[in-house]
C-alpha cells in the first residue's frame, strides 16, 4: 500500500480498465437491481450480444437460486480467465480514478475509485471500525454471493462508500483539475443509466487526497461533527453494496485461516475495489427503499400490522405513518409512540415477524412507480417509505449503530454504480 495512505483504509490500486470498442456494452448496472424485473436483464443481454461485457462476469441476484447457478458461476470464472489472458484489460498501476457520473435527472455525482483495506471494515452492529456498515447485514445473504467470489480471478465493484466531508476537501478539488489528469473513458451507459467519465489522478493529487482524508480522522474534527468525545473515528460508511462488501470481507477472513499471519498483507483479496463518494455531494440522492410483499392476503397482513402494534390505527396521525398500496386501493396505518427512530424500522420489525409466522416474501424496491406497478398484482401489497436526511447518517451510525437493513438507497435503480473498473483478487 502507498505509504502516504497508511492507516487510512483507502489507497490507490492496480486498476484493470477494459479496452473495448463499445464501452456502453461493457458497463452494466449493479447485480442487486431489478430483481423483480427479469425483462431488464433480458434486454441487457440483447444489447450486449457477443461483445465483451461485465454482464458476462456478474450474476444478477435474481439468478442466485437458479437451478443451474453453479454452471453459471463456472462460466463467469472461465470468462474472467479468458478476458485476462486475451489482454482485454489495461492495468493502471497505483491509481485513483476520478469519476463523474451524470445520473437520470441530469445531476453529476463525483467519486474516487480505489481500494479499501478490509482489515479496517466491520459490519458488526456497534463496531468501532474505521469503515462500518450503515444498515443491518443479513448473514444468510453472504454464502450465495461467496460462491460467486470464491474462485473469481477479478472483482468488479458496484460498492459506493461515503465520507462525511461537508467542505468537500477530498474529492472536490479534482473537478477543477481534470485538464491535469489522463482521460480514461467517456461514454453513455445503457438502459437509462446516464453518462460516465473517468480520469487518472496525478501523483500530487493522490498526495493531497491522502492528506485530506487524514484531516477528517482527527479527534477534534470527529468531536465537532458528532459530539462524541473519545469515540472511535468513523471515516467511511458503506452507502451501496453493503452485502457485496460483507462478502469480500468474509472471503478474506476465510483466506486468513489458511495463510500465515506474516503474509496477510500480501493477500490480494485483503483489499476491495470501490468508489468513494462525499455524503454531501450535490449529485447524491438519498432515496427510500420501499417494500413489496408477495404471496400474502393484503387485508390480513394490514390487520396483522395493526394488531402487532397496540394502538395502531387506519389513517394518518402522530407517530410513524406507513403508506400502503395494493390492487384493492391504498391508505396508511399510523403507529403511535414508535419504539425505533425510523419508519422503516417499525415496518421491518413487523414484516420480519409476519413473514416468519405466515409465509410470503418481500422484495426491496427503488422508485414509487415500480412499487405501484408491482402492487397491482394479486396477493401483493406495497409499502412506500419516506426518505432519510443525509445529515443524520454518520451521526446515527456513531451514536446508535447500524440502521435497519435496506433503509435508504443512493438514487434510483438506474442511477446505481455500473460495473466498469476491475481488479485482480488472486495471485
Amino acid at each position: 500500500m502507498d505509504r502516504e495512505f497508511e492507516g487510512l483504509g483507502f489507497a490507490p490500486a492496480d486498476i484493470l480498465l477494459p479496452q473495448c470498442e463499445d464501452m456502453t456494452k461493457w458497463a452494466v448496472v449493479a447485480c442487486d437491481q431489478f430483481t423483480s424485473q427479469p425483462e431488464y436483464w433480458e434486454e441487457t443481454d440483447r444489447i450486449v450480444g457477443d461483445a465483451p461485457s461485465a454482464r458476462k462476469l456478474i450474476l444478477p441476484e435474481s439468478d442466485l437460486k437458479a437451478p443451474d447457478v453453479d454452471d453459471r458461476i463456472r462460466l463467469i470464472n472461465e470468462t474472467m480467465e479468458t478476458y485476462v489472458s486475451e489482454g482485454l484489460f489495461r492495468t493502471l498501476r497505483d491509481s485513483l480514478v476520478y469519476v463523474e457520473r451524470t445520473i437520470s435527472d441530469g445531476r453529476v455525482r463525483k467519486g474516487l475509485v480505489g481500494m479499501f483495506d478490509l482489515e479496517t471494515y466491520d459490519f458488526t452492529p456497534g463496531s468501532g471500525a474505521l469503515m462500518r456498515a450503515t444498515e443491518g447485514t443479513v448473514l444468510e445473504r453472504i454464502p450465495p454471493r461467496l460462491k460467486v467470489r470464491k474462485d473469481a480471478l477479478i472483482e468488479l465493484p458496484h460498492i459506493m462508500v461515503l465520507i462525511d466531508d461537508p467542505d468537500n476537501t477530498v474529492i472536490g478539488p479534482c473537478a477543477a483539475e481534470k485538464p491535469l489528469m489522463e482521460a480514461l473513458y467517456d461514454f453513455d451507459l445503457m438502459q437509462g443509466g446516464g453518462h460516465v467519465s473517468g480520469w487518472n489522478l496525478t501523483a500530487a493529487q493522490k498526495s493531497r487526497t491522502a492528506a485530506a482524508l487524514k484531516a477528517l480522522t482527527s479527534p477534534e474534527v470527529q468531536e465537532a461533527k458528532y459530539g462524541l468525545k473519545g469515540a472511535a473515528p468513523l471515516l467511511y460508511a458503506v452507502g451501496d453494496g453493503n452485502h457485496s462488501l460483507a462478502t469480500a470481507k468474509q472471503a478474506y477472513e476465510n483466506l486468513k485461516k489458511v495463510t500465515p499471519q506474516s503474509e496477510w498483507a500480501n493477500i490480494p483479496a485483503r483489499f476491495c475495489l470501490a468508489e468513494l463518494v462525499n455524503n454531501h455531494d450535490d449529485g447524491l440522492s438519498f432515496e427510500p427503499i420501499h417494500r413489496v410483499v408477495f404471496d400474502v392476503n393484503p387485508s390480513a397482513l394490514l390487520d396483522a400490522l395493526k394488531s402487532f402494534y397496540p394502538g395502531a390505527y387506519e389513517g394518518s396521525g402522530e407517530g410513524h405513518v406507513l403508506h400502503y398500496v395494493y390492487a384493492g386501493g391504498e391508505g396508511c396505518v399510523t403507529v403511535p409512540d414508535p419504539r425505533v427512530q425510523l419508519c422503516v424500522g417499525t415496518l421491518q420489525n413487523f414484516l420480519d415477524d409476519y413473514l416468519k409466522k405466515c409465509g410470503g416474501s418481500v422484495d426491496y424496491i427503488h422508485g414509487e412507480e415500480t412499487v405501484r406497478r408491482l402492487s397491482e398484482g394479486q396477493n401483493r401489497v406495497g409499502f412506500l417509505l419516506p426518505p432519510m436526511a443525509r445529515e443524520d447518517l454518520f451521526r446515527t451510525v456513531m451514536a446508535d449503530g447500524v440502521l435497519p437493513r435496506k433503509t435508504f438507497s443512493m438514487g434510483n435503480a438506474e442511477d446505481k454504480r455500473y460495473y466498469l473498473e476491475a481488479r485482480s483478487i488472486r495471485l
